[in-house]
């Protein structure tokens, strides 16, 4: 006889309006949650800071690579023109900056707009093929009208009946265990 043990890769639970779900967001995140996620068709002004998420590194990252683009541009029109290849023409100098803004600029906003989109995607860890919820029925509504929580079975204060009690204490409805 085979027999396969089912196992639990996390919880979700539908809420009726983005009201309830940034409260429902507040009571995990006081509960100690750490390991869930909110889902919406639409962005929710506060959901970050009910979820408790600290604020994105994004903007760190576009800066310093906007910068390393005009400071490297800048470095290699100055390379060029008055090391490895120098000529005075019309009597300016060797390194006549005013003529390397425009280049050094555009090497900023290309550096900074392709960091932009390769550390947002690796930030929200995309592309992700599959996940958990995908594996409910009912998530499907969360494209036109739906909005749900799930909670990760990696969390370390997920217990099955615990954190359905919590979800349903939060008025969430139709809270389902998502099994593998």
């Amino acid at each position: 006889m085979i027999t396969s043990a089912m196992k639990s890769i996390g919880m979700i639970a539908e809420f009726n309006d983005p009201n309830e779900l940034l409260v429902a967001a507040r009571v995990l995140r006081d509960a100690g949650y750490r390991k869930f996620d909110c889902h919406s068709p639409f962005a929710i002004h506060g959901m970050d800071k009910a979820m408790g998420l600290k604020r994105s590194p994004l903007g760190w990252i576009v800066g310093t690579f906007a910068f390393s683009g005009a400071a490297g541009g800048l470095l290699l029109q100055w390379w060029t023109s008055a090391v490895d290849y120098p000529l005075v023409i019309s009597g300016k100098p060797l390194f006549s900056y005013q003529a390397f803004v425009p280049i050094a600029f555009g090497v900023a906003v290309l550096l900074g707009a392709i960091s932009a989109v390769f550390g947002m995607l690796a930030l929200a860890r995309l592309p992700m093929f599959h996940h958990s919820v995908f594996n409910s029925d009912r998530f499907a509504k969360v494209t036109d009208d739906g909005f749900f929580i799930s909670v990760d079975a990696t969390d370390p204060e997920f217990h099955s009946e615990q954190t359905k009690e919590l979800l349903e204490s939060a008025g969430g409805q139709n809270v389902e265990l998502l099994e593998e």
